[in-house]
């Protein structure tokens, strides 16, 4: 398991602690050593599901919305809850339009941590 899933995880941790409305769920923020492996697994993926695309675009991935990269980092983490939970709760695999928007804004400060921490 790749330690690379820290930066997106501390990116999630910090985006929810701006951007979540009230108290969060101590499993939205907890760190990463109490998160359960599979999160692990997927946090890892989809950062280098996005460091991938960054390399592929030669760059140009920084000319996306907010919206955009909040969208990839949205729907990389989709795949990856059907790849380890067989019947995922609805909320797990809502679509872009379906997040609250603390979500969609913690997905899209991810995206853009990633760019920073590769940069």
């Amino acid at each position: 398991m790749s330690s690379d899933g820290r930066i997106f995880r501390e990116a999630w941790i910090a985006g929810v602690l701006k951007h979540y409305p009230g108290e969060p769920k101590p499993g939205y923020i907890a760190p990463w050593e109490e998160t359960p492996d599979w999160e692990r697994e997927c946090a890892a993926a989809v950062l280098g599901q996005v460091r991938e695309f960054l390399r592929v675009s030669g760059g140009h991935a920084s000319k996306l919305s907010r919206e955009q990269k909040g969208r990839f980092v949205a729907l990389c983490w989709i795949a990856q809850i059907h790849k380890h939970i067989e019947n995922p709760k609805p909320g797990y695999v809502a679509d872009w339009s379906e997040l609250p928007a603390w979500q969609q804004e913690t997905d899209a400060d991810i995206f853009e941590s990633i760019e920073r921490a590769l940069a």
